[in-house]
C-alpha cells in the first residue's frame, strides 16, 4: 500500500494508469499558445478553452463540461479529420500530439525541441512489449497488464481505437479515438509518449483511487527519493522486473 499524502508529487508507471493529471494541462497547450502563437479563447466559467492555428485549418478544443466526458477534441478543417480523447487520457500524450500539430502543418519552428515518431504503431507496440492479435476487422495490441488496448480496424467511423480500464472501476477508464483521415503519424506520436517506460509526475490525490491501489502500478516520491526521482524509479522498475522473473 502506498504511503502518501494527497498533495504529494509522485511518478506513476506505466503513464497508462497515471490518469489525466490536472497539474499537466499547460503543457498540452502552453507550447502552442506561447510558442506558436496560436489564437485563444478561454471562459472562465466553464474552463472551456478553444484554440486556433494561424492558418485557420485546425482547431484544438478543451471542455471540461462536456457531460460525456470528452475533454480534448482536435478537429483538422480540409481534409476533415477529428482526434478526441476523454478525461482520465494522461495529458502528456495528449501534449505529444498538440505540440507535433506545428510542424504537421509546415511550422519547423522548435522542431528540434519536438521529435516526432519515426515508426509504426505495429513496431512500437513490438518494441514496448504489447502483445498483438488478429480480429476479423484488424489488429489489437495489448498492455503488457492488459488494461490498454490499441485497435486498428476497418472501422468507418474510428479506425484506431486507445481504450484503458482498470476491471471497470470507476475513474479508471479513458479512451482516444481518430477518424479516418487523421495522419498515422499522430497515432504514433500519442502511443509513443502513452507506452514508453518514462514515468509521470502526478500529485497523488490525482492518481485514479484504483491504481493507487494497484500492483501493476509503480509509484514512488518525487521529494526524499534520496537521489534523483527519477533514477530511484528506474531502480524501482529494475526491481520490480527482477522478481517478476
Amino acid at each position: 500500500m502506498n504511503a502518501f499524502a494527497p498533495n504529494d508529487l509522485v511518478l506513476v508507471s506505466p503513464r497508462y494508469l497515471a490518469g489525466g493529471g490536472m497539474n499537466k494541462i499547460n503543457d498540452v497547450v502552453g507550447p502552442l499558445v506561447h510558442l506558436f502563437k496560436w489564437r485563444y479563447e478561454h471562459n472562465p466559467r466553464t474552463g472551456r478553452l478553444d484554440i486556433d492555428s494561424p492558418c485557420g485549418s485546425v482547431f484544438l478544443d478543451f471542455a471540461p463540461d462536456r457531460q460525456d466526458g470528452v475533454w480534448w477534441t482536435i478537429a483538422h478543417h480540409e481534409p476533415y479529420w477529428q482526434i478526441e480523447f476523454s478525461r482520465q487520457t494522461p495529458s502528456e500524450a495528449i501534449a505529444s500530439v498538440t505540440q507535433a500539430l506545428p510542424q504537421l502543418l509546415g511550422d519547423r519552428r522548435h522542431a528540434d525541441r519536438i521529435p516526432l515518431a519515426t515508426e509504426p504503431v505495429a513496431r512500437l507496440a513490438k518494441t514496448n512489449g504489447w502483445e498483438a492479435a488478429s480480429t476479423s476487422s484488424g489488429m489489437v495490441w495489448a498492455s503488457p497488464d492488459g488494461h490498454c488496448t490499441v485497435e486498428h480496424s476497418t472501422d468507418p467511423v474510428h479506425p484506431w481505437h486507445i481504450a484503458h480500464s482498470v476491471c471497470d472501476a470507476f475513474d479508471t477508464q479513458w479512451s482516444a479515438t481518430f477518424t479516418p483521415d487523421v495522419p498515422e503519424r499522430l497515432v504514433a506520436q500519442f502511443f509513443t509518449h502513452l507506452a514508453t517506460t518514462t514515468p509521470v509526475e502526478r500529485v497523488f490525490r490525482d492518481v485514479p483511487y484504483f491504481v493507487q491501489k494497484l500492483d501493476e502500478a509503480l509509484i514512488t516520491p518525487v521529494s526524499h527519493a534520496g537521489v534523483n526521482p527519477h533514477v530511484h524509479h528506474a531502480g524501482a522498475q529494475l526491481g520490480r522486473a527482477v522478481r517478476h522473473r
